[in-house]
C-alpha cells in the first residue's frame, strides 16, 4: 500500500489490531483499546499536550531573548553611534553561529536524545543572551550574538523531533503550529516588554532578566518530559496512538546518506529561501518602522502586537489547514501543498508595503505576510517528518536551518548594501514577497508527490 492509500484509510476509520504497531507483550490488547477509543469517545489521552506546551513555552523564550536586541537596536545605534552596515554587521554573527550549530544540533541530538540535548542547548542560550549586558562595543556584541546564535541554533531540532516521537503523523503539523506560535508570542511579549524594561531601567537589565527566563524553563523539561516509551504517567492506550504509524527501523542514519535524496534538497532549499525572509522581518522591522514611519522605542508595542498577533493565528491556522484535510482523506502530499499555496499567495502582497503613506495599512501588509510566513513554517517543518525517519529528522531539521541562516546571512548583506546606496527597503520587500512562491516550486519538482525518501533501501 503507497503512503496516500495509508493516511487515506487510517483517517477515515479506527485501526484494527494488526494496524497498531506491537510496543511489547501486550500490544494487541492495547491496540484493540486504542481502536475502541478511537470508535467511541475519541479520547485516548492527552499528555502528548502538555509536552506540546513545553515546546511552546520554549520557543516564546527563544524569540524573547533573540529579539531584544532587535528592539533596542534603534535605541542602540543612537547610544553607540552605530550606522546601519554595523547593526546588519552585529546581526550577521549571529546567523554564522547559527549556521554552524544546526549543522551539528540535529545530529546531536539524534545521538543523546531531545530531553538533554534541549536542555543543554537552552542553558547555553540564557548565558549568551545575557552576556549581552555586559558589550558596549561592536566586537563585543558581536561576540554575544554569536554566542546566542549558536545555542539557540538547538531549539526548533529539538523541537521538531519531540514532536515526530510524541505525535502520530497525522497529529504533527498541528502540534508542530501550536508550538511554532510560540515564536509569535516572543514577538509579541518583546515589544510589549523590552521597551518598559529599557525605559525603567536600562538597556542592560533587559538582556538580564530576559536571559533568566529560560533557566526557569528548565525545571519544568526535567519534571515532565521523558520519551514516551519511558514516560510514567503515559497511558498505554496514549503510547499505543503515538506509535500507531508504521514501524521503522531503529538504525542509525549517517549524515552524508541524507544528502543524494531530493527530499533533502527539496527541505533544505526551501528553508534557504524562506527562513532567511522570517528573520530579515525579526531584525530589521523595527529599524523599517523607525525609519520610514518615525516609530520610536516608545511606541513600538501596538504595531508589533497586531503583526505578531496574526502571525499567531497563522501559525496554528497553517498547521491544522493540512492536518484537517489530511483527516478527511486528502493525501499529505494534498494537505501539505496546498497549506503551503495559500501561504506563499498571502505572502505576495507586501511586496507593495513601501508604497504605502499610512503606517497600520503597512502593519496590516507586514501582519498578512508574518502569518502566512509561520503557516507556511508549521507546514514545511512537517514535512521533515513527512518525508524521512524519526531517527533522520534531527539532522535533516539541523540542515534546512543551517541553509536559513545561511540565506539570512546574505539577505542581512544585501541589506546593508541596499540602505546603504539607496536609502530605500523598496527592493528588500520585493524579495520578500516573492521567496515562498519559488520555494514552492521547487518542492513540487523536486518532490512531486511529498513521497518519503528510500533512506534505508539506499543503504542495504
Amino acid at each position: 500500500m503507497n503512503e496516500t492509500s495509508r493516511i487515506v484509510e487510517e483517517t477515515a476509520r479506527p485501526k484494527s489490531e494488526a494496524e497498531v504497531a506491537p510496543q511489547s507483550s501486550g500490544a494487541s490488547a492495547t491496540g484493540a483499546a486504542v481502536a475502541a477509543l478511537e470508535t467511541f469517545n475519541g479520547r485516548i489521552g492527552r499528555y502528548r499536550w502538555l509536552i506540546c506546551g513545553l515546546l511552546f513555552f520554549a520557543t516564546t523564550i527563544n524569540y524573547i531573548d533573540r529579539l531584544v536586541f532587535s528592539i533596542l537596536g534603534p535605541e542602540l545605534q543612537k547610544s553607540f553611534h552605530w550606522t546601519d552596515k554595523d547593526y546588519t554587521d552585529i546581526v550577521f554573527w549571529f546567523e554564522v553561529a547559527y549556521a554552524i550549530g544546526l549543522l551539528t544540533a540535529g545530529r546531536l541530538l539524534d545521538r543523546i536524545g531531545t530531553r538533554v540535548g534541549y536542555a543543554v542547548s537552552l542553558i547555553f542560550w540564557s548565558f549568551a543572551a545575557i552576556l549581552h549586558a555586559l558589550m558596549s562595543t561592536i566586537f563585543g556584541f558581536s561576540v554575544a550574538r554569536f554566542l546566542l546564535g549558536l545555542g539557540e541554533s538547538g531549539n526548533f531540532p529539538a523541537a521538531i523531533k519531540t514532536v515526530a516521537e510524541w505525535f502520530p503523523k497525522r497529529e504533527r503539523a498541528l502540534a508542530t503550529g501550536i508550538f511554532n506560535a510560540g515564536s509569535n508570542v516572543g514577538a509579541i511579549i518583546a515589544p510589549l516588554g523590552v521597551p518598559w524594561l529599557y525605559l525603567n531601567y536600562g538597556w542592560q537589565w533587559a538582556f538580564i532578566f530576559t536571559g533568566t527566563l529560560g533557566l526557569l524553563w528548565l525545571v519544568l523539561w526535567f519534571i515532565f518530559y521523558r520519551v514516551p516509551d519511558e514516560h510514567p504517567k503515559l497511558s498505554r492506550a496514549e503510547l499505543a496512538y503515538i506509535q500507531s504509524d508504521p514501524q521503522e527501523p531503529t538504525t542509525k542514519i549517517a549524515w552524508l546518506r541524507l544528502l543524494p535524496h531530493e527530499q533533502t534538497w527539496a527541505y533544505v532549499i526551501a528553508k534557504f529561501l524562506t527562513d532567511s525572509i522570517w528573520r530579515w522581518y525579526l531584525y530589521l522591522l523595527p529599524l523599517f518602522f523607525s525609519q520610514t514611519f518615525k516609530l520610536d522605542i516608545k511606541n513600538f508595542g501596538p504595531p508589533f502586537l497586531v503583526i505578531y498577533v496574526l502571525a499567531d493565528v497563522g501559525s496554528i491556522a497553517g498547521g491544522w489547514l493540512s492536518s484537517r484535510l489530511i483527516k478527511h482523506g486528502r493525501s499529505v502530499n494534498f494537505g501539505r501543498k496546498v497549506a503551503l499555496l495559500i501561504c506563499a499567495l498571502c505572502v505576495v502582497p507586501v511586496a507593495f508595503v513601501t508604497q504605502l503613506s499610512n503606517m497600520w495599512l503597512a502593519v496590516q501588509l507586514v501582519g498578512l505576510a508574518a502569518a502566512a510566513h509561520q503557516g507556511w513554517s508549521a507546514n514545511l517543518f512537517t514535512t521533515a517528518s513527512d518525508m524521512f525517519p524519526k531517527q533522520a529528522v534531527g539532522s535533516i531539521v539541523g540542515l534546512g536551518g543551517m541553509a536559513g541562516a545561511l540565506g539570512a546571512m546574505l539577505i542581512l548583506k544585501i541589506t546593508g548594501y541596499v540602505l546603504s546606496h539607496t536609502g530605500s527597503f523598496t527592493v528588500l520587500f520585493v524579495i520578500a514577497g516573492s521567496a515562498y512562491l519559488i520555494s514552492l516550486l521547487v518542492i513540487h519538482l523536486l518532490v512531486p508527490r511529498l513521497e518519503p525518501a528510500d533512506i534505508y533501501e539506499a543503504m542495504s
